[in-house]
C-alpha cells in the first residue's frame, strides 16, 4: 500500500541518556491547575479539571544546554508563556485509577504552553472553542524527557521560569490543583490513554507577553531546564 504523498515525519522528543526518542501520540493539557494562575485569570476555587488539545507537531524539541528558537505565532499581539511540567505517558488504558495513575509515567520533561492570548480571549468572549489560541504551530516547546526512575521527587519540585533574565514564574508543583495521578485517572475517563501521550499538566501564576528578541528559560527542579529565544 502506498500514501497518496509522503506522510509527515513522525514527532519525536529525545529520552535523557538514552538513543531512542519518544514518539509523541498526543498532547492533552490541563487548564487552570494552579490556584492563583486561576486567580489571575479571573476564577477561583478548585473547580472541576478541564482539558485542551494541541496537535502532536506543535511541539519544539530543545536540547538541554541549548537555546532554541521559538517563531512568533501569525496573527497575535499578546503572545504568552506558561511554564509547565509534562508527563510523559508509557502505558496507555482507559479508566485509569488514581492508585494505578503513576505504572503509565513513562517519565517527565520541562514544557511551555505558548498561548496567542488575545485570540483566546476572544474566542472566550464568543463562546467558540480556543483552538486558534492554544493549538497552533510552535506552541509546544519542549526539553528531554527524564525516565520517572530519574525524576527525583518531580511532585515536590519547583517550577520556575525567567524571561530575559528575570522572574515571572516560579511555584511549586505541589501546587497543582489536579495532581498527576488524579489528572491522569479523570482524562482517561474521556480518552483512551496511549504510549507517546503527553500531558501539560498546567502551568503556576504570572504569565505573561514576550516579543521577538526576548530569551525564555524555564525548569523543574531535578528535570531540567529549557531555554528558547523568540524570533
Amino acid at each position: 500500500m502506498s500514501f497518496v504523498f509522503p506522510p509527515i515525519p513522525q514527532p519525536a522528543v529525545p529520552v535523557a541518556g538514552r538513543s531512542e526518542l519518544f514518539p509523541v501520540h498526543r498532547i492533552y493539557c490541563v487548564g487552570r491547575n494552579y490556584e492563583d494562575h486561576a486567580k489571575e485569570m479571573g476564577f477561583t476555587g478548585r473547580e472541576p479539571p478541564f482539558f485542551f488539545m494541541k496537535p502532536a507537531d506543535a511541539v519544539v524539541v530543545v536540547a538541554e544546554g541549548q537555546t532554541g528558537s521559538l517563531p512568533y505565532p501569525s496573527l497575535t499581539k499578546n503572545f504568552h508563556h506558561e511554564i509547565e511540567l509534562v508527563v510523559a505517558i508509557g502505558k496507555g488504558g482507559k479508566n485509569i485509577a488514581k492508585a494505578d495513575a503513576m505504572q503509565h509515567v513513562f517519565g517527565y520533561a520541562v514544557g511551555l504552553d505558548m498561548t496567542r492570548r488575545d485570540l483566546q480571549n476572544e474566542m472566550k468572549k464568543q463562546g467558540r472553542a480556543w483552538s486558534i489560541g492554544k493549538g497552533f504551530d510552535h506552541s509546544a516547546p519542549i526539553g528531554p524527557i527524564v525516565p520517572a526512575a530519574q525524576a527525583g521527587d518531580v511532585e515536590n519540585a519547583e517550577i520556575w521560569l525567567k524571561v530575559n533574565g528575570a522572574d515571572r514564574q516560579r511555584s511549586h508543583v505541589t501546587k497543582l490543583i489536579w495532581n498527576i495521578a488524579e489528572t491522569i485517572e479523570i482524562l482517561s475517563a474521556a480518552w483512551e490513554l496511549q504510549p507517546g501521550d503527553l500531558i501539560y499538566s498546567g502551568t503556576p501564576e504570572g504569565v505573561g507577553a514576550v516579543v521577538a528578541g526576548d530569551v525564555l528559560e524555564g525548569g523543574v527542579a531535578s528535570i531540567g531546564t529549557l531555554k528558547l529565544q523568540v524570533v
